[in-house]
């Protein structure tokens, strides 16, 4: 019955400038006290949907009602005014500002022309006892854990009064540990009355702790089921349309002559911390070494330096006998190194670009692409045409704007262009991050097929399921430094890696040297 829903989005359609149907007459209800996932595949609208909950869209048609009243919410401080909250993926805080300051930005109490800080960290510790959100007031927000930063962000929509509260990837970069903290946090929310929107990708979490599942498929609502009801295998059928192999399957490894070396790499940062400490390893010929830990912990920063993105303080790392450290990128590229970037928006495509410019930016200048001064423009229609076929990229044409794609396409476009340019050693950083079951699957069995082809990969990613199952070795950072090496994943359990990934537990030296085979 209508009235037991605190939110209705009825016939909802969203029609953008350029013609693309982002959403076609949604529906979508939600009721007060449980937690609901929003699931399916990138660009099938969920973004799309909760973007217009939260004010920062408006619906082409259709109606919103919130507690029974019809609603226009043209903008993301009115949604706040009727209680709803959004969590975003990616956070929205400010790294120089403490908790506190954070926590009240925008509506911070005052004491005469300033900022009242001792009362901005009153209301911090009021609100965090009050939800059971245990965080650290005084603190800078470039210094606390990403866990803690997750809480920040929910108890910043809880301050200003949100009922209803949209989380978006919430667990992306939680170990298991912190994911259970939150999951007794989220269900304390909802035991009073509090609604939430889980939007997730990960099957087990949605089958933890959810009640009810919308899935979308191409624009629409497809389905609602109770949990309990419903399998992981149907879930992952219903979004995409077909069954989906969750596990990982892989032959044997077997790794042979070292290509990438890598020798006590340190970094320190802008704001004084030391963010790559000794760091070495060897990534082999036909393996995938992969890199667990928590956020924050080193693993960017050493991308960074194998891509020439910044330079070391010290240190060497080669690639077949030969230095990367300080030479142009182009040069690292014909060398045979491939980069899937953390952030394929700013570092994998050129957004108003065609899939076609896209896909030969890093080979314009190779001789099958060039007729002397001029481009061969019938090998490059070839290629690109063949990529998108390769890599099911779903598209008009190779001449559409990447940059209209779904996540999880435009990821086969940033993955075929670097899968496809012949490499001897992929850097794949977070390469399924906030995509969809069907993409992910098509890039986990491409990473497996390339490495048992000969290709090293050096694999970091968040997943700690991706990188345990993908990974023929694996090396764990924390605070900068290898902590753990493990020549075989198949044993190891999340609760260990947890501890791991949390500083709790450290190898010895002898222990981690072995991760250098010499």
């Amino acid at each position: 019955m209508a009235e037991e829903y605190v939110v209705q989005m009825k016939k909802i359609e969203k029609v953008y400038s350029n013609g693309v149907a982002a959403n076609q007459g949604v529906d979508f209800n939600l009721k007060k006290g449980e937690i609901h996932a929003l699931m399916g595949e990138n660009g099938a609208g969920k973004s799309t949907l909760m973007k217009m909950l939260f004010g920062m869209e408006q619906p082409t048609s259709g109606e919103i009602v919130i507690n029974g009243e019809s609603v226009v919410l043209s903008s993301p401080s009115v949604a706040i005014s009727k209680g709803i909250g959004m969590v975003h993926q990616h956070f929205m805080l400010v790294p120089s500002l403490s908790v506190a300051e954070n926590m009240v930005l925008g509506m911070a109490p005052r004491k005469g022309l300033f900022v009242d800080r001792a009362k901005c960290v009153e209301i911090t510790k009021e609100y965090s006892e009050k939800f059971n959100l245990h965080v650290e007031p005084e603190m800078r927000v470039a210094d606390i854990p990403v866990g803690m930063k997750q809480k920040v962000e929910i108890l910043k929509a809880l301050v200003r009064g949100a009922k209803i509260l949209i989380l978006d990837e919430p667990t992306a970069v939680l170990t298991a540990q912190e994911t259970q903290e939150l999951f007794k946090e989220l269900i304390s929310l909802k035991d009073q009355g509090y609604t939430i929107v889980f939007i997730s990708h990960k099957l087990n979490e949605i089958k933890e702790i959810t009640n009810r599942i919308t899935i979308m498929r191409n624009g629409r609502s497809m389905w609602v089921y109770e949990t309990e009801k419903v399998t992981k295998e149907e879930i992952s059928r219903l979004m995409v349309g077909r069954d989906v192999v969750l596990n990982v399957q892989k032959d044997e490894a077997k790794p042979a002559d070292t290509v990438l070396k890598v020798r006590d790499l340190e970094y320190v940062n802008e704001w004084n911390k030391k963010m790559l400490d000794h760091v070495s390893f060897d990534v082999r010929k036909g393996e995938i070494l992969g890199i667990a830990g928590v956020e924050g912990n080193g693993q960017k920063e050493l991308i960074d330096m194998l891509f020439s993105m910044d330079t070391p303080d010290s240190g060497s790392a080669e690639v077949q006998g030969k230095s990367i450290i300080g030479i142009n990128q182009q040069k690292i590229r014909e060398m045979g190194v491939s980069l899937v970037p953390e952030d394929r928006m700013l570092y994998g495509i050129a957004g108003k670009a065609t899939i076609e410019e896209n896909v030969i930016s890093d080979r314009s200048g190779s001789k099958k692409l060039n007729n002397g001064p001029l481009f061969n423009m019938k090998a490059i229609h070839e290629l690109s045409e063949q990529l998108v076929k390769d890599y099911t990229v779903l598209c008009k044409s190779p001449k559409q704007q990447v940059g209209m794609l779904s996540g999880g396409n435009i990821q086969k476009v940033v993955v075929a262009r670097e899968f496809s340019n012949d490499p001897v050693l992929i850097l794949a950083d977070q390469p399924t991050r906030g995509i969809d079951v069907g993409a992910t699957e098509f890039i986990r069995k491409k990473l497996v097929e390339l490495s048992r082809s000969g290709i090293a990969v050096l694999l970091v990613s968040a997943d700690l399921a991706e990188v345990m199952e993908l990974s023929d070795s694996l090396i764990v950072m924390h605070d900068g430094k290898i902590v753990a090496y493990f020549e075989d994943t198949k044993k190891l359990t999340d609760e260990e890696m947890g501890e791991y990934m949390l500083g709790l537990k450290e190898q010895s030296p002898e222990e981690i040297g072995r991760v250098c085979h010499e």
